[in-house]
């Protein structure tokens, strides 16, 4: 893909991940992948220098997913380790806190999970039912949560709980964290049928003791601090689906220019052409609007990053799904092969419609917030 409007550094980024992509490619090892991406320091571009990170943003971390996933490498984790916890992390966390988890999560030493959606919550954060209650020296969590990625790899799980305002009564957002082996917190391995290396988990938290400290930043921003890790995992679920995208159609290219039926090769027939052609523009346009969301919010621009992560998230998830439609459907019986890889990105695509937030609820972020329409709900 073009990239004549980036950087040279950016450049020498992309290239240098696609490389490394490629030596593991599909069928990779994601423990392997992992340790050495952070060895080589892109796990953490986006984190501070000053804490082993790169000093750089999401524009520089959404690169190193999508270049990972158009290798056929994807790394599900960086969506939710550097990206939601380390910025989060960064941005609000205590200095003991910062010394504790950002040189880990920059290095790939350390993973953490993010658990926000509960079985009856849903997109609707307002319902989240797992409260934190004060202690003598702490808090008490209780509550459940479900789709959280990779506990089992993860040292702990930035949890999204509920306190309650003490002068109004309301229970506000705040977030912890909670280490995997903390007695009370409990999960449950959800039998998923993708073909992932992360596995997804229900987690229970029953009456979970937590020192003072596990709390992040100031109880009474904790919605601040919520979506200041949300826009960051749109962006970078962006990424996921544009780099998986791009191993799709890059598949079906090199297919549809060697495979012959008749005379010329498939790709040269319109009804072939024209659909990948329709991808390659998609999957474009979705990467410009990921890369101006990942710039607003590297600039500090939290309500026009919203937007724009939305419109980001939403564009590369439906260029994603039609991307690994048309590969297979290229490929035809071949498409439905494990030697080519493309029947798995079936359902893998469609979680980028779903997760984090539905493109319908995209829809209605932005009729309301763009275009000023009343809320049907």
């Amino acid at each position: 893909m073009s990239t004549d409007i980036e950087s040279p550094e950016h450049t020498a980024l992309r290239a240098a991940v696609a490389a490394l992509g490629h030596r593991h490619g599909p069928g990779f090892d994601r423990a392997a992948l992992w340790e050495e991406a952070g060895k080589l320091g892109y796990l953490g571009v986006n984190l501070p220098e000053e804490y082993g990170g790169g000093g750089g943003g999401m524009a520089e971390l959404s690169l190193v997913l999508e270049e990972a996933g158009a290798a056929g490498a994807p790394l599900l984790m960086m969506v939710v380790s550097p990206a939601i916890c380390g910025t989060v992390i960064a941005r609000f966390g205590t200095e003991e806190q910062k010394r504790a988890w950002l040189p880990g999560l920059a290095d790939g030493s350390r993973t953490m999970a993010f658990g926000i959606t509960e079985p009856d919550a849903g997109s609707n954060s307002h319902r989240i039912t797992t409260t934190a209650t004060r202690t003598g020296d702490g808090w008490t969590l209780n509550g459940r949560k479900v789709f959280v990625s990779g506990v089992d790899i993860a040292d702990a799980t930035l949890i999204v709980g509920r306190t309650s305002d003490a002068r109004t009564g309301n229970l506000k957002a705040c977030l912890f964290i909670v280490p995997r082996d903390t007695p009370g917190f409990g999960r449950r391995h959800i039998e998923m049928e993708l073909d992932a290396a992360e596995k997804q988990f229900e987690l229970t938290l029953d009456d979970v003791h937590l020192p003072a400290e596990a709390l992040v930043g100031d109880e009474d921003a904790g919605l601040l601090q919520l979506f200041a890790g949300l826009n960051p995992e749109r962006i970078m679920t962006a990424a996921f689906a544009i780099g998986m995208g791009r191993f799709a159609l890059d598949r079906a290219v090199a297919y549809a220019k060697e495979r012959q039926v008749w005379k010329a090769p498939i790709g040269a027939h319109q009804a072939i052409a024209h659909p990948l052609a329709q991808s390659r523009i998609e999957l474009e346009l979705a990467r410009l609007m990921m890369q101006k969301a990942a710039r607003l919010y590297d600039a500090g621009d939290d309500m026009g990053a919203g937007e724009a992560a939305n419109m980001a998230k939403y564009a590369a998830a439906e260029a994603c799904v039609k991307a690994v439609d048309t590969a297979v459907h290229t490929l035809g019986g071949n498409g439905l092969t494990k030697e080519f890889g493309l029947a798995r990105l079936i359902a893998a695509s469609r979680v980028a419609r779903i997760a984090p937030v539905s493109r319908e609820m995209i829809l209605n972020f932005v009729s309301h917030q763009t275009l000023g329409l009343p809320k049907s709900y």
